[in-house]
């Protein structure tokens, strides 16, 4: 099967990530990893000044917490959060744990989508590994 699995979760109202973490659950076996990621956008430094004090700091650490309590559903999983744009920083961190599966939850594809590209198109189209997409 499969050694490492990735499944980026997006916490936006028209995402379903149980489908990913279902499909996850039922494709490991003893020796298979999960890893189960929430990518934070980078904040302009300028709309800091409009923040409260420790608002990124909060917002990651409520994050990670949520992510954790997901994990805890799966098999050996662990969760992590980083900073970035979700697409780039998806590739870059399944490379760098060396991931041969990314499960990934995706909306129904726009007219600007088709035009300016969506998370999912960019995960496909640029990943070393399997990519299965849920919608």
């Amino acid at each position: 099967m499969f050694k490492h699995i990735l499944v980026p979760i997006s916490f936006d109202e028209d995402r379903d990530t149980n489908q990913s973490i279902d499909i996850a659950k039922h494709l490991v076996d003893d020796a298979t990893k999960i890893t189960i990621l929430h990518v934070m956008e980078r904040v302009p430094p300028y709309a800091t000044t409009y923040m409260p004090e420790g608002y990124i700091e909060n917002s990651r650490a409520g994050l990670k917490t949520e992510l954790e309590a997901m994990a805890k559903t799966l098999p050996n999983c662990s969760a992590d959060v980083v900073s970035g744009h979700p697409g780039a920083t998806i590739l870059d961190y399944a490379e760098k744990v060396e991931c041969d599966l990314i499960i990934l939850a995706s909306h129904r594809p726009a007219m600007s989508d088709y035009l300016l590209g969506s998370t999912a198109h960019h995960v496909v189209r640029h990943a070393k590994c399997s990519v299965h997409v849920v919608r």
